[in-house]
């Protein structure tokens, strides 16, 4: 059976991009490999750090700020309270703007609060591409290598079949292997910096409605 003319030199031209993707596949995956092992040190880090801030604290805390006697009051209530230093200076910024008119002043809060968002999404962005590219390049590194593997079980050569699927399985495990850990480490970091920015946000309201009724 005749083969369509030019065929082999289009599939010749895809296996030399295919094999010429293979170092920097793995290299990626060792890279990949690294971030994951040093994000997770940086999650366990942050737990074991991290202020537990209950929904009854929250509460107390807008009573303290409703009932503060005046601005320097209100300071020192956010100054003493038992939250994260993060949120006592977006709060402490919003007190501070006694001279600005109440549209001015919410437009500040809004600002402060977006950027303790773009901070969060900073500090998620390894994770989140690590969970997507880390998988596909593991799929990448499982079947760049299985073509000359094959075209050698062809010829009777099982070593470089047995070192084909050795790469093969290798990148596979660190791919997926990578992808789950950020997954993990992601999904619970999401859940922490939730309950982060409705505090932040019930908190900056009540400093807001103090603020505007001086």
């Amino acid at each position: 059976m005749s083969s369509i003319p030019g065929t082999e030199y289009l599939s010749g031209a895809l296996n030399v991009i295919s094999q010429s993707l293979t170092i920097p596949v793995m290299v990626l995956l060792l890279i990949i490999a690294v971030v994951s092992v040093i994000a997770l040190g940086g999650f366990i880090s942050e737990y074991t750090s991290m202020k537990k801030v209950g929904v009854g604290k929250i509460r107390d805390l807008i009573f303290k700020i409703n009932t503060a006697a005046s601005v320097d009051d209100l300071m020192n209530v956010i100054s003493g309270s038992d939250i994260p230093k993060s949120q006592k200076k977006v709060l402490t910024e919003i007190a501070k703007s006694e001279a600005l008119d109440s549209d001015s002043r919410e437009a500040l809060a809004r600002k402060l609060v977006e950027h303790e968002e773009e901070k969060i999404d900073k500090s998620l962005r390894n994770t989140d591409i690590i969970t997507r590219v880390g998988p596909t390049l593991g799929l990448m590194g499982t079947l760049i290598p299985l073509g000359p593997g094959l075209a050698a079980l062809g010829a009777g050569d099982v070593n470089t079949l047995a070192d084909a699927l050795t790469i093969a399985f290798d990148t596979t495990v660190v791919g997926i292997g990578s992808g789950a850990l950020c997954y993990f480490i992601s999904k619970i970091r999401r859940g922490w910096y939730d309950q982060y920015l409705s505090d932040l946000d019930a908190l900056s309201d009540a400093v807001l409605f103090f603020m505007n009724k001086q």
